[in-house]
């Protein structure tokens, strides 16, 4: 394994750290304001800010754009390639990535819609997402049962003549308050009878649709995520979409979000390393400038520990995503498998921990919106749930590894 970078990512690095220190650090006070601004528009509180807006068209005059997607329509790079450039948007996950066209849920379903949409579908919805005149929601969560095993998943998508019948009530669909939120991606049943894996489906819902309501926004330890478009439950009601709107065949949902997660949630892991990198830049500006007992906080043994072991886990955490990425390049999604569940289990603890310490040095000043750390930590510890909560993932990682080691 050779996780040298070769000239091009490098140029990219350099290209996407200018663009973090010349216009997305300075823009971040500046998309709060914006926010702030819009408290009580039960419209405009959800839309894409002004800052978002100006970022995205300079993110496309330097060519930043669409980084995330191999081939021909986006920028053609491998994981390997696109780590790096992830790990630095994730040091502003709330501008950066969505600024550059990289941002969750719209990755994961352009990914979806260019691996197994129609050219019908790639047409009408994959087209404007990518060239962020629209954004997309992904529904595959309930609240009423324990989807994480999409097996248990109860709404339902029924064939009538031309046309399918979507009945279901979904949440955590990130992205769907904001109005240019155009398309869901909805999972449901389409076979109920047949084999366990082979009972859900995927349609295109479009937002407008007879039938959907967008219910509430929910909030993340308390924060709404309005620049980026919340997080939805949403309540489809007897809606009928063409039968042309299913995505690939019906009982293939399971396999193509399986194929879909799987690259989602190493690119949540990228970002997750540029979290932690601003959280111990962040501790060490912290512990030099603030004194306790008569000298720096540097100077206790207690915060040195902390430092030294935020750059240990650092670098373990990195090592894995990129062996992952190197895995997904090499031998392709489902022979990466194991290692993609390691990182989707300890990243997000690694980085955690590190967040938590970084917290702890700034006091008070933590737990505020006057650092971006709380933010930094809802996100790191919201994604523990996020895509599988982390027993799931155990369970199947212990489970292999018997198997492998049995008698």
């Amino acid at each position: 394994m050779d996780f040298g970078f070769d000239e091009r990512t490098r140029r990219l690095q350099g290209d996407v750290s200018a663009f973090l220190d010349e216009h997305v650090y300075p823009a971040e006070p500046v998309l709060a304001a914006q926010v702030r601004e819009r408290d009580g528009d039960p419209v405009a509180r959800w839309a894409t800010p002004p800052v978002v807006q100006d970022l995205k068209a300079e993110a496309r005059r330097r060519g930043l754009w669409n980084l995330f997607l191999p081939g021909g329509r986006g920028a053609g790079l491998t994981n390997l390639q696109y780590a790096p450039l992830a790990e630095l948007s994730g040091r502003s996950p709330m501008l950066a990535p969505e600024a550059m066209n990289c941002s969750a849920p719209d990755t994961g379903n352009m990914e979806l819609l260019a691996e197994f949409g129609s050219s019908e579908q790639q047409e009408q919805w994959l087209e404007p997402l990518l060239d962020g005149r629209i954004r997309s929601a992904f529904c595959m969560t309930e609240p009423a049962v324990a989807s994480s095993d999409a097996t248990n998943i109860e709404a339902r998508i029924e064939r009538d003549g031309d046309a399918y019948v979507v009945t279901g009530r979904k949440w955590w669909s990130t992205g769907a308050m904001n109005p240019d939120c155009r398309i869901f991606v909805v999972m449901g049943k389409t076979g109920p009878g047949a084999p366990r894996h082979r009972q859900q489906s995927m349609i295109l819902v479009p937002r407008d649709a007879d039938g959907v309501r967008v219910v509430r926004g929910l909030t993340v330890f308390g924060y709404d995520d309005a620049g980026h478009g919340g997080h939805a439950e949403i309540s489809f009601e007897g809606v009928r979409v063409p039968a042309a709107n299913l995505v690939g065949g019906e009982g293939d949902g399971f396999a193509i979000a399986q194929a879909r997660l799987g690259p989602g949630r190493i690119h949540h892991c990228m970002r997750l390393i540029g979290m932690a990198e601003r959280a111990l830049e962040l501790l060490c500006a912290r512990a030099a400038g603030r004194s306790t007992f008569g000298r720096p906080i540097a100077d206790h043994g207690m915060v040195q520990h902390w430092i030294a072991q935020s750059r240990l886990r650092i670098e373990q955490a990195r090592l894995l995503v990129l062996k992952t990425a190197w895995l997904m390049d090499t031998v392709g999604n489902r022979g990466a498998h194991t290692e993609i569940q390691a990182i989707k289990i300890a990243v997000p603890r690694t980085v955690e921990w590190i967040l938590d310490k970084a917290i702890q040095a700034h006091g008070g000043a933590g737990v505020t919106t006057d650092t971006p750390l709380a933010m930094l930590w809802a996100g790191a510890r919201t994604l523990r749930l996020a895509d599988g909560p982390d027993e799931v993932h155990e369970r199947s990682l212990a489970r292999d590894e018997l198997c492998r080691h049995r008698p």
